[in-house]
């Protein structure tokens, strides 16, 4: 699913792309599951004629400010992606739209022309995306709600360690919660934890001041990396657990096995010969779930904003067990047997749609990309320019 990283690049294609360019046709999908409290004509209608003035992000949100109000905003959800033709908006996930491609994709959200030609669309194939239409949309949920942006305004070490001081819940929980920090999804979430040497499991409230000094650096870091690199993940380092995490299958990392687990209600990869509690954290983990069993977990919207301790843990269960609820899409027999990360929509119901096994453009961002010997020499000069692997590994021995 989207994460910081990839919304910034949008906005940054917008940014570059769109300024200053008036609206000549709108067209808005006749959804009333993504296009949230207004109808399409009164959507359309609001945009008509209107200039694009600047583009602004928090956390997996993003809105466009026109030349009056409303304007519209963006909550990306689980595949939620902005496509501009003829420009590749992020490498991470294949979007540039080509002549021969199908524009705009039957699942657009919403559509705009520019008075130059440009042609811009939002689209959400599994519809957990909102679109609105807002007077002021970082004064309005789910916007207003949201916790420090991860790369715009990250806390500092003191305000993180007495925040963590009152949080008895497992920082991995902690970390995806918006309302605590913006911006961090499952797989940041992972990597920051695995580059600090911090157990996803380990209590908020056990870390000294040390450990959230090594965290903060290990969150800055990384997304400043990703950013930087428009999300072009064959431009993450080589030894970033990112590339050997996705589908649940075992593996290693740097020769050290990778487990998974379920923690935040989130599948979860980390290293237990790196990542291990302290305290008395261990006991507890004894009784619950074991390090080398592949737990299959039920994930949560990251885009909701709303209390801040975790959901009680759920009790594994074997594929056949695990069933879409509620409105969500059954399953086919080829899907069910591949593990898969969940994300649950505002009204509970759970999409069980495998992300890294779908062909669809949404899901290919997850799969990694085949690294050239070129590209491996511009990820090592992008990370000799900003968050490099030697100050990483510096944080990796304080951590220890």
């Amino acid at each position: 699913m989207p994460e910081l990283p990839e919304v910034e690049a949008a906005r940054k294609a917008i940014e570059e792309n769109c300024l200053g360019k008036k609206i000549i046709k709108a067209v808005i999908a006749n959804d009333t599951k993504v296009i949230d409290g207004v109808s399409p004509s009164d959507f359309e209608a609001a945009l008509l004629g209107k200039t694009l003035i600047s583009a602004h992000r928090k956390g997996k949100n993003l809105w466009i400010q026109l030349d009056s109000p409303p304007f519209p905003s963006f909550q990306f959800g689980m595949a939620g992606a902005v496509y501009i033709k003829g420009v590749a908006v992020t490498k991470y996930k294949r979007s540039a739209v080509n002549d021969n491609d199908e524009w705009p994709s039957k699942y657009s959200k919403l559509f705009v022309e520019l008075d130059d030609g440009l042609e811009l669309s939002f689209t959400d194939k599994r519809r957990f995306a909102k679109v609105r239409l807002l007077k002021d949309p970082a004064s309005a949920p789910p916007i207003s709600e949201l916790g420090p942006d991860a790369l715009l305004d990250l806390m500092t070490i003191d305000e993180f360690h007495e925040s963590l001081r009152k949080k008895k819940m497992p920082i991995k929980a902690l970390l995806l919660n918006q309302s605590f920090i913006s911006g961090i999804g499952n797989w940041i979430a992972d990597e920051v934890l695995y580059q600090a040497r911090i157990h996803p499991e380990q209590s908020a409230s056990s870390f000294s001041r040390e450990n959230c000094a090594t965290l903060l650096e290990c969150i800055k870091e990384v997304i400043q990396y990703a950013v930087q690199v428009d999300a072009a993940s064959s431009r993450f380092p080589l030894d970033w657990l990112f590339h050997f995490r996705w589908g649940k299958k075992p593996g290693n990392v740097n020769g050290k096995k990778i487990n998974f687990i379920t923690s935040g209600g989130r599948t979860t990869a980390y290293v237990p010969e790196l990542q291990k509690l302290s305290g008395d954290q261990t006991k507890k983990r004894k009784k619950g779930e074991k390090d080398d069993e592949e737990v299959e977990g039920e994930d949560v919207d990251d885009n909701n904003a709303s209390s801040l301790e975790p959901e009680a843990p759920k009790t594994a269960k074997s594929k056949r067990e695990l069933k879409p609820r509620g409105r969500g899409k059954r399953l086919s027999a080829k899907q069910k047997s591949k593990g898969s990360d969940d994300e649950e929509d505002n009204n509970g119901a759970t999409n069980n749609a495998n992300d890294e096994d779908d062909e669809d453009e949404e899901s290919q961002k997850k799969k990694p990309e085949s690294i050239s010997t070129d590209e491996y020499a511009n990820a090592k000069t992008v990370s000799n320019e900003t968050a490099t692997n030697g100050n990483i590994k510096k944080l990796k021995k304080k951590a220890k």
